[in-house]
Formats: structure tokens, C-alpha cells, sequence
């Protein structure tokens, strides 16, 4: 009863520092959002809005289940990291992300990659689907970033400009599993890349985040190529008892020597991190002195000794 009543605290937590909304008074207000309507669809795809605007979608909508689902994935996964697809729909200027599932994909602590059975997998989970009544469509990818923030690489803007060609409307959405264990919070960063030959015009700096010194080249020389959109999230009546099957089937009790222990790593790698950027930045900028100093030195007359 005691581990019980801890996990529904845990996710009331969870739910709090995320922003998840909470159940609502009218549930059919709550799952009116879930009507997926074939017509609206079809004529979004016909008109095509964002092929004229860069920036039409500004928005992304992701429901709770589908979130925790994608948190589930990232952390399982680890330090490799993990790929999967999101469903959904259009409305508007935001793209509204109903549900997701993980893909059986090869990955490295760096990259992963999609091979031909991954594909087959998709294209069977979407048929299913089809055939169960889920109409909605794949409307993104998710990968996750283990340890070093929410931003896409070099690959991954490749990936999405290709999606965002032949299967739009497409969202790519990145989690970081071991920031969200750190900070109790999601970690979450959802993107849409820019068409080939456009110049964004200078936007203000987003939200400051730690890039590791490996991957400042990368994140730096790709920043340009695509833009962050606001995530929001929603909850159906029905997704109340999914979280709670959900939650309560991964969630694990962590003791207070856990937390500590957990807490005292953070601090220290971000102390050792810290002086590591400091001696990197003293030996960049600081060890040419003496050389320079000494030949200025040399260069000069020689001084005048008594004999």
C-alpha cells in the first residue's frame, strides 16, 4: 500500500513539473481533441500551408501518455541512444502528437541508425493501427540525446529536411534521459528544420543549455538549420487510467541513499566539467604568453655587465 501510495505521489509530481493539466470536469471536452476528422486532413494536405511558410507550425501538442511513453523508451535506453515514431495530426499551426512507439533500431552513445527491418516494423505497427480504427498518421520521429541536451545534429537535420520532403507535416523531437532524471523534469526539445536555401532572419537566443565540448562543433554549425517550436501537453479522461497502468508498471521507489548518491554525481561531474573548461580555456588562451614574452625578450639588446 505504502509503495502504491509513493507511486501516485511520484506521478503527481511528474505530472506538476511538467505541466500536465489535470483531469477536467467535462470529460468530453477533455477528448474532443482525439477526433481525428478525415476531411480537415485531406484538405490540409491538399492546400498545403506550410509549403509557403517556413514557419507555420509554431506549435507542438503532445498528450501525456505519449510523452511518458517516449520518457520510458529514452531512459531505458540508457547511454545508447533510442528511436521510435509519434502519431497524430495537424491543426492549424500546431501539430498535435497523439501517441508513439519505439522502433527496433541500432544505436551508439552518438547516432543511431534505421535499418531495413526497422522500416518493416513501421510499416506493419502502421497498417495495425489502420486496422484497429487509429486513423491518425505518422506525424514525427523521437530520438533521444543521452546526457547532452535537446538540439539536432548534423544527421538528425539531414533526416528531418528528407521527412519534411516527402512526409509532411513532420516533427522531430529529441529527449534527453539523463538531464530529465537529474532535474525530475522532461528534458524535451521539438524542432522543424528550414527548406534548403532559406535564411532565417536573427532570432533571439533561446533558453541557455550545456553543449559537452565534443559536440559544440556540431550543435554550432548546424544551429541555423532549423527552429524550436512550444510544447504543450493534454490528457484524455481514458489517459488517467493508462498513466497510472503505465507508471505504475516501470516506476521504481528510490531511497534517500539513492537520491543522494544520484544527487552527489550530478554536482560532481558538473564540478569536474567546470575546471575542465577552465583549464581548456587557460591552456587555449594563456600559454602563448610566455612564449611571446620570452621572444620579445631574446629579440632585445643584450644587457651591459660590468667585466
Amino acid at each position: 500500500m505504502e509503495a502504491t501510495s509513493s507511486a501516485a505521489i511520484a506521478r503527481q509530481t511528474w505530472e506538476l513539473e511538467n505541466n500536465i493539466p489535470s483531469a477536467a470536469s467535462d470529460p468530453g471536452a477533455m477528448d474532443a481533441i482525439y477526433q481525428y476528422d478525415e476531411a480537415s486532413q485531406a484538405k490540409a494536405q491538399q492546400e498545403k500551408p506550410w509549403a509557403n511558410d517556413p514557419h507555420h507550425f509554431r506549435r507542438a501538442k503532445i498528450s501525456a501518455l505519449a510523452l511518458l511513453k517516449m520518457v520510458v523508451h529514452a531512459r531505458a535506453g540508457g547511454t545508447i541512444e533510442v528511436m521510435g515514431l509519434m502519431q497524430g495530426k495537424c491543426e492549424g499551426d500546431a501539430i498535435i502528437v497523439m501517441d508513439a512507439f519505439a522502433l527496433p533500431v541500432e544505436g551508439t552513445e552518438t547516432r543511431v541508425n534505421a535499418q531495413a527491418d526497422a522500416y518493416e516494423y513501421m510499416v506493419e505497427y502502421s497498417t495495425i493501427n489502420k486496422q484497429a480504427g487509429r486513423l491518425e498518421n505518422v506525424v514525427g520521429w523521437y530520438h533521444s540525446h543521452p546526457g547532452y541536451g535537446c538540439w539536432l545534429s548534423g544527421i538528425d537535420v539531414s533526416t528531418q529536411m528528407l521527412n519534411q520532403q516527402f512526409t509532411e507535416p513532420f516533427l522531430a523531437v529529441v529527449i534527453d534521459p539523463t538531464r530529465t532524471v537529474s532535474a525530475g523534469k522532461v528534458e524535451i526539445g521539438a524542432f522543424r528544420t528550414y527548406p534548403k536555401d532559406y535564411k532565417p532572419p536573427d532570432e533571439p537566443v533561446s533558453e541557455y543549455q550545456t553543449i559537452p565540448l565534443n559536440k559544440i562543433e556540431d550543435f554550432g554549425v548546424h544551429c541555423k538549420q532549423y527552429y524550436s517550436l512550444d510544447i504543450t501537453y493534454f490528457k484524455s479522461s481514458l489517459d488517467s487510467h493508462l498513466l497510472d497502468l503505465l507508471w505504475n508498471k516501470y516506476w521504481q521507489e528510490e531511497s534517500p541513499l539513492a537520491k543522494v548518491t544520484r544527487d552527489s554525481s550530478k554536482i560532481t561531474a558538473e564540478q569536474v566539467h567546470g575546471l575542465m573548461s577552465q583549464v581548456i580555456k587557460d591552456v587555449l588562451f594563456n600559454s602563448v604568453l610566455p612564449s611571446s614574452k620570452t621572444s620579445t625578450d631574446s629579440s632585445g639588446p643584450e644587457p651591459m655587465v660590468e667585466s
